[in-house]
């Protein structure tokens, strides 16, 4: 019986550690894609150098990074309402 249960919360971990890599990846594509339209050149000096590429893909880590825990958070909360009732 403990076998079970020790099964079961290492597939539920595994499948919220595997759902959040998932969330994190494709909200910093999608961060990535939507700072294509920024423009860099007005702030920096070369936007294509490689320092501008570099600071292009941090901000999309981090604006992806923090979409991604909104989304995340979000989606932990929806399963804990199902408890309520």
């Amino acid at each position: 019986m403990d076998t079970d249960l020790t099964n079961q919360v290492n597939q539920a971990l595994s499948t919220n550690g595997l759902v959040s890599i998932i969330v994190s990846l494709m909200c910093i594509a999608l961060s990535w894609w939507a700072l294509q339209n920024l423009k860099l050149d007005l702030i920096i000096r070369q936007p294509r150098g490689a320092q501008g590429r570099l600071l292009h893909l941090l901000l999309a880590i981090i604006l992806g990074h923090a979409v991604a825990g909104f989304v995340i958070d979000y989606l932990s909360w929806t399963q804990m309402l199902r408890h309520l009732f």
